[in-house]
């Protein structure tokens, strides 16, 4: 039995959800990761980077699913990048 049409996506919003989920979602974990440098060793961020880095990314990109408007996402991901990479603009 096929879905029901009022709450499938159109496929501007299905495109615009794929591209903020892996392209929004890596630009967020590289910034959030970045701004931990500031807190922690370089050495450390790296390493722990390798790990936390994909899980960030995961659960980012499975969140740009759940929303109902694509442009929101890449909004609130802009947002956060942005938000994460102040403290390098400001110094």
């Amino acid at each position: 039995m096929p879905a029901n049409k009022k709450y499938l996506s159109t496929p501007f919003q299905r495109f615009l959800k794929i591209t903020a989920g892996f392209i929004g979602g890596y630009l967020v974990m590289i910034t959030f990761h970045l701004l931990m440098t500031l807190f922690f060793e370089n050495r450390n961020v790296i390493v722990t980077a390798g790990f936390t880095g994909y899980i960030l990314w995961a659960v980012l990109l499975l969140l740009a699913f759940l929303a109902k408007n694509g442009w929101k996402v890449w909004g609130v991901y802009l947002l956060l990048a942005f938000v994460c990479y102040l403290p390098f603009l400001i110094r």
